[in-house]
């Protein structure tokens, strides 16, 4: 869509490009998670500080200072000298300068998220099938594998998900990846991880008795290992092995 590039370049001219967290998506949520827990609570601290500040300052006490006296709200009687509305305005401009840098700067960075959502050349893609109760994946070299998918670290993988029969959804809690998988159609989205470990990858989408059983493991390799095993996979060798594995059912 014309506007994920043009919103992107406004950030880039504007010289906030620096402040768009990158690398891997659980990078970028997480950095929105912590930006939003710190001015929460940032906020939270102001708020109350005030409240409490307030409480002690009119609280009911024989020996009322006459300094705070003046100012202190009787009962029946209309509130004056605040100011022509100053503070009001104030504390206005202020929470709407911080709300709408808050908003834009969240845009912003799931921008990147989405940016990534926009296939490019010479990607590694892998297709991703859901069937009732587990994954399929298919290399680009045409090898296949079921309940088990291998990636390298510090690489952007492509993911094509379709189903064979009804509602799935494929998604990675610890990579912060999720796809529907809808029969019929063809979905995409991106996975990139920093270093190898282990991951598990479970369907989000209620699709029959066996749904908590879809499961896949996620097993993410440094590249030179990544390589090895790639080049000593064929699509006829996996053929071959699910004949055998059909043939054993």
């Amino acid at each position: 869509m014309i506007w994920v590039p043009l919103v992107t370049s406004i950030f880039l001219a504007s010289g906030l490009g620096g402040l768009i967290p990158g690398g891997t998506r659980a990078n970028v949520f997480e950095r929105i998670f912590v930006v939003f827990l710190i001015l929460g609570t940032l906020v939270g601290v102001v708020v109350i500080t005030y409240m409490l500040y307030n409480a002690y300052k009119y609280r009911d006490r024989p020996a009322l200072a006459e300094s705070d006296a003046k100012d202190r709200p009787r009962l029946g009687e209309i509130p004056t000298g605040g100011g022509g509305g100053r503070k009001l305005f104030v504390s206005f401009f202020l929470s709407s300068i911080i709300v709408l840098s808050l908003i834009t700067w969240t845009y912003g960075t799931l921008l990147f998220v989405e940016a990534g959502d926009v296939p490019q050349e010479d990607e590694f893609v892998v297709k991703v099938t859901g069937f009732q109760f587990g994954w399929k994946f298919e290399y680009p070299n045409g090898h296949t594998t079921s309940g088990e998918l291998r990636i390298p670290e510090g690489q952007r993988i492509r993911l094509l998900g379709t189903s064979e029969d009804v509602f799935h959804a494929f998604g990675i809690p610890g990579l912060r990846v999720k796809m529907d998988t809808i029969p019929g159609q063809e979905t995409s989205t991106w996975v990139l991880a920093d270093e190898p470990g282990s991951y598990q990858a479970q369907c989000y989408e209620l699709c029959g008795v066996g749904h908590s059983y879809m499961t896949a493991d996620i097993i993410v390799m440094e590249n030179a290992d990544f390589e090895a095993w790639y080049a000593n996979t064929t699509a006829t060798a996996n053929e071959t092995a699910t004949a055998n594995q059909t043939v054993a059912a």
